[in-house]
């Protein structure tokens, strides 16, 4: 049981940082920020970067939070999927363009994870 208790933290912070991101990035849409057809330009990829290492910051602490023990490993295992999927991402829209987007985003989820867990606090290190 408990090995599906920190499945489960895993996917709850799964379903935080799309959710988080998909919403955010309507919203930016519907601000006018980012265009309808989500050509986006590198200042726009900025933001969209942000916002995206602020879920996943948000969502790491979560899955520390709800992990039934050892919250950082649980918080960089979210990480370490984070970087497998964003470098999947980069491979599949490679002819896209941008590519240090979706590498910008797998560099940082390792970090992300870590300070994540660490906004936890000291239940983070149990």
């Amino acid at each position: 049981m408990y090995w599906l208790k920190g499945i489960g933290a895993v996917v709850a912070g799964m379903v935080l940082v799309i959710a988080g991101s998909i919403a955010t990035d309507t919203a930016l849409q519907a601000a006018g920020v980012f265009p309808a057809n989500y050509k986006l330009t590198a200042a726009q990829l900025l933001i969209a970067t942000l916002h995206r290492t602020a879920w996943a910051i948000l969502a790491s602490a979560l899955v520390a939070r709800l992990a039934p023990s050892r919250a950082m490993t649980h918080a960089l295992i979210f990480g370490a999927i984070g970087v497998a999927l964003n470098i999947l991402g980069a491979i599949v829209e490679w002819s896209a363009g941008a590519h240090w987007y979706p590498f910008t985003l797998a560099a940082t989820a390792l970090p992300c994870a870590w300070i994540g867990a660490k906004l936890v606090g000291r239940r983070a290190y149990t």
